[in-house]
């Protein structure tokens, strides 16, 4: 039998030969999972002794890790803002990047009212479902072009105890036509096609390309989701985008050309320019 240290020295080593930037820390949670301990018992407890089911399981976690396949597919969770969700390869895993999406849309959206709320391309359904349990009064609705994406976020839904509050459909942004809404808000799929090329193996090979390519220039699905926006939103509702680093200017161009008003840019954690906000006028 092998205890803690043992086997995170292990998978550290495997992991440092691979493509992992982050080998240690990587061996660290997929051991406190299988163990379900959180990451400060597994360092207290490192001459504790596993099973053989537990060493098992680490070793075949290891080893995806290993060829690249996210952690979060690995186990089948992740955590955004401040909930868990279910994710399969079928949805794009949610970055801490995108909980500026949901930190600023709160802002737009109080208590008192009840407010009816559009998400295009849901999804895992984090961004709408984060935003429906810091607001008990919003109704909303999520759209994806996609049936298995749907599949996820209605179990997100379900498991957040939502469902009664958040109608699913599957339709592409430009062929939906149900209802008005108070505010939309989109994580559309920006990546151009030549920096597709670049990302990490991690992403590239795991995620799944619908929910990443926006297209020659990777305006093609936002500029649908703005144009469609300017049909559905009440006259003052609010449009909330997560845009790409260097895409401001285009986006800002295709929102005046719908006479929406900007009224805030939204930099990240990094520093870059990720959330444009605007009103329809």
């Amino acid at each position: 039998m092998l205890n803690i240290n043992s086997l995170l020295f292990d998978g550290h080593k495997i992991l440092s030969e691979s493509y992992s930037k982050t080998p240690k820390l990587d061996a660290e949670i997929l051991l406190s999972s299988v163990l379900n301990k959180d990451l400060k018992e597994i360092i207290i407890e490192k001459k504790l002794y596993l099973n053989q089911s537990n060493i098992n399981t680490f070793k075949e976690f290891i080893q995806r890790r290993k060829y690249g396949e996210p952690i979060a597919y690995i186990l089948k969770k992740k955590e955004f803002w401040k909930y868990n969700f279910y994710v399969d390869n079928n949805v794009l895993i949610p970055r801490p990047d995108t909980e500026i999406i949901v930190e600023e849309t709160l802002k737009l959206l109080n208590n008192d009212k009840k407010k009816f709320v559009l998400d295009v391309g849901t999804g895992s359904g984090c961004i709408i479902i984060s935003l429906a349990n810091e607001r008990p009064n919003l109704k909303g609705t999520a759209i994806d072009i996609s049936k298995k994406a749907l599949k996820v976020a209605k179990i997100n839904a379900k498991m957040h105890q939502l469902l009664n509050r958040i109608k699913f459909y599957n339709s592409s942004v430009d062929n939906f036509f149900k209802g008005k809404y108070d505010l939309i808000v989109s994580n559309p799929p920006y990546i151009n096609n030549l920096e597709l090329k670049y990302l990490d193996k991690d992403i590239i090979c795991y995620e799944p390309l619908l929910s990443l390519n926006g297209g020659l220039d990777g305006s093609f699905v936002l500029n649908k989701v703005i144009k469609k926006s300017s049909s559905l939103l009440k006259i003052g509702g609010k449009l909330v985008l997560e845009i790409g680093f260097d895409q401001k200017y285009k986006v800002m161009s295709l929102l005046k050309k719908k006479e929406f008003y900007i009224n805030k840019i939204v930099k990240d954690y990094a520093n870059n320019e990720r959330c444009i906000i605007a009103t329809k006028t």
